[in-house]
Formats: structure tokens, sequence, C-alpha cells
């Protein structure tokens, strides 16, 4: 939720953040139009009350004769009160209902546009060269006995898979040096649920734009997470947090949920967009001043750990239009896949502002400030697992079809160096 207070003192910036995420300004004078009349209600049943209270009050000091035109007076106060409470309660509503539509202030500096426009800030790494026909994941997965895409497929459905063998002793390995990293960084670990209800979701943005790639149990009105972003930001909803503790920190272990609708062609092959898969995200409440410096250091986490897992890759600044709605500036990390020759998204941070903050009720006490503000929350991805796992196997595969293990992973998969065929 957007920052009234600011909307009020400069239009043209949310204006311009609208224009730049290729959506309509219209919106901004639409808000401005509906917290003008919000206000005007308050005002009113404000007043109202007032003088319904100084007539009540007139009636125990009146002589008798006239305290039945009072009586008539205060009676027609109080229905007065009544329907301009009804009014300002409309007010309230028809203000949130269009707030709640629009998407974050983008921050200054984010490249307007659309996905296209996304600018390439920074490339680590050489991209690999091999003296043999490069194969892909879900053959090297295969062959190592490490991925079973035919039996997921029969159990859940396309786009499911069973990891086997060293392919699920490898999805252990990359989650505990994924919060191994985390941990020594000052991350809180933490195990979150992957059903959360239906303010949690709406908090965090995921039920506007996103709302078509979330699986929902009805019958409970519950939501399955397509991050743990969701629960961890829910997590202090409500809830004052000391200014002594910020920033805030967790890695948050969750199963993840997408119905990836729209997606096609080689994105559907293999484990690279399916609809489960595990992912350690990093989840970060710290004051809204300190947020950018926040954002640069979760960027930097990311840049760590895949430099440790020898991927080469590059960031990406996000272009405005591509951004989410509760996003104010987001850094992909893509990492190189040999068999399709391109750089694909590994990992990603967003830096939300204010803006889940206001929505979950999520608030500090600042130590120049007399009452609370809220807190900035910021997300970035450490591991998704099974697109990594997909990278890992691409990019450090061998002439003879074993995969090399990179130094940092050896011991987290028992001192293996080497991952080899098993048919």
């Amino acid at each position: 939720m957007i920052d009234l207070k600011a909307l009020r003192d400069d239009p043209e910036a949310f204006r311009r953040s609208q224009r730049d995420r290729g959506a309509s300004a219209d919106v901004v004078d639409a808000v401005l139009a509906a917290d003008e009349r919000r206000r005007a209600a308050v005002t009113r049943a404000d007043q109202l009350r007032a003088e319904s209270n100084v007539a009540s009050k007139a009636i125990q000091s009146a002589a008798a004769d006239e305290r039945p035109t009072l009586i008539e007076k205060a009676k027609a106060l109080k229905d007065e009160v009544k329907t301009a409470e009804a009014e300002q309660s409309a007010a309230d509503d028809e203000l949130r209902l269009v707030v709640m539509s629009m998407a974050n202030l983008v921050e200054d500096g984010v490249p307007p546009g659309g996905e296209d426009d996304s600018v390439v800030i920074e490339t680590v790494g050489e991209i690999p060269t091999y003296d043999f026909e490069v194969l892909d994941h879900v053959e090297i997965g295969q062959r190592l006995g490490a991925i079973d895409l035919e039996r997921g497929a029969k159990v859940s459905g396309a786009r499911f898979y069973f990891l086997t063998g060293v392919g699920a002793l490898l999805e252990f390995a990359l989650v505990n040096l994924a919060m191994e990293r985390a941990v020594a960084a000052g991350f809180t670990p933490v195990v979150a649920p992957a059903l959360v209800r239906p303010e949690a979701m709406e908090g965090t943005g995921f039920l506007g734009a996103h709302a078509s790639e979330v699986y929902r149990i009805e019958a409970d009105d519950l939501y399955l997470v397509g991050t743990s972003e969701v629960a961890l930001a829910a997590m202090h909803g409500d809830e004052i947090l000391d200014a002594a503790s910020l920033p805030l920190r967790y890695a948050g272990f969750s199963s993840c949920f997408r119905r990836e609708a729209g997606s096609y062609g080689q994105d559907t092959r293999g484990i690279i967009r399916v609809h489960w898969f595990d992912k350690v995200e990093m989840f970060s409440f710290c004051a809204p001043e300190e947020s950018q410096a926040e954002h640069r250091r979760l960027l930097a986490w990311e840049k760590e750990f895949l430099t440790a897992l020898e991927l080469p890759f590059q960031v990406v600044d996000i272009a405005a239009g591509d951004l989410g709605s509760s996003a104010s500036r987001k850094f992909d990390c893509e990492a190189w896949f040999p068999s399709q020759r391109r750089y694909r998204e590994l990992t990603s941070t967003s830096n939300c502002t204010t803006f889940q903050s206001r929505r979950l009720g999520v608030r500090y006490r600042p130590a120049d400030s007399d009452g609370p503000a809220h807190v900035a929350t910021l997300n970035g991805t450490v591991c998704a697992v099974a697109r990594t796992i997909a990278c890992l196997l691409e990019v450090h595969q061998q002439a003879d079809g074993s995969v090399r293990v990179p130094a940092a992973l050896v011991p987290h998969l028992g001192g293996r160096e080497v991952l080899e065929p098993v048919r």
C-alpha cells in the first residue's frame, strides 16, 4: 500500500512511476479524489458528533419547557451522526479499494518500460566452453539417476518431478549450504508454512496481477505460497518491532507452488519452470531510510552464493513494467544455461519499501519520533533448488557424463567431488 501523505505531497512522482510501469496514471487522480471524499466524510462525522455531544449536555441544564425541543434536536443530530458515520465507512472502503489497486512507487533510476528494457549491470564469471556435445539437465539428470520426470507426471501431472538418489542429496546439500551462509551473514533460519490466510497473500501483493499464479484451497480459504516471502512478511503482522532489533533478517525454507499459467516451449521441459519446488529465501525488516543499502546487501549475498557454486551469471536491473506491484526496485541474477546458450533467472531480490508493511501493519518506533512508523520489507532468493540443480548439472557437466561438484558443495555431499552416471 502506498504512502498517502507522500502521494498528496508529490502526486507527479506517482504519475511518473505509473507511466514507467506502463500503467495508467489515472489511478493517482482516483486515489486523490477518494482520499478527499474520505477526509471530508471524516470532518463531517467529527463535526456532527461534537454538535450531538453539545446538544446532549444542553438537555441536562435546560429548563423543563425547553427540554422537549432540545431532545428532538439531539435525536435528529444522532440520526445525522449515524448517517455520517455510514458515509465515512463507505468512503473508507472506497479509498482502500482504489489504493490497493495501485502499485508501489518506483525507485529513482529504475529503467522504464517492460521486460525487454531491463538492463544488465554486471557480468560475473566466464561462460564455459566444452569440447563435447553439451547435454541439457534432463538428459544429465536421467543418466545420474537424479531426476524422474515420467513418474512425477504419473503421480502429480505435468511439470512435477521426483528428485532421486544424488538429485535428492543435491537438494539437501544446496539447502544446507544456503542456510549455512545465511546464518553466517546474521539471518535467523526459519522453516515457514506453505499455506497462508488470504490477508497474508493480499498483504504481500500476490492477489492482484499475480492472482492467476496462485493455488487456492477453497474448502479452508487458504493459499499455497509461491515463495516463503509471503509467510515471512506476515510473520510480524500487526506488531510493533523493537527499533534496536532492526534490521531483522530471516532465511526461510519452504515448498513453493506456482500455477505457471501461460509458460510454454523450452520453459516447460525439465525442472526449470515447475509447479512445485523448494526454496531458501532471505527476508529483511529494516528502517525505510536503510532499505536501499539493505537491498544491495541482499544482492551481494546472492552473488556470493552463485559464485560459491562456480556458476557464471549476470546481474539485471529489472525494468519498471516487470517489477510486480510490491517492488520499488528488483535485481535478478541470471545464470548461464549451456544447453540454451543463454542466461536464465536463478535468483532475484526486491525492495518493497513500506508497501507490504502498510498492508500488514508491521511497524517500529524510531528513536526520533513520538509514534510508530512502518518498516521497509525486502526479499531475496538464496536458492530456488530445482532451477539451481538444473543449472549446476549443465554448467559442471563433463565429457564422460559425470558432473563435477563445486568445492563449496563438496562438504555437504559427504565429500563427493564428482557425480557419476548410473545408466
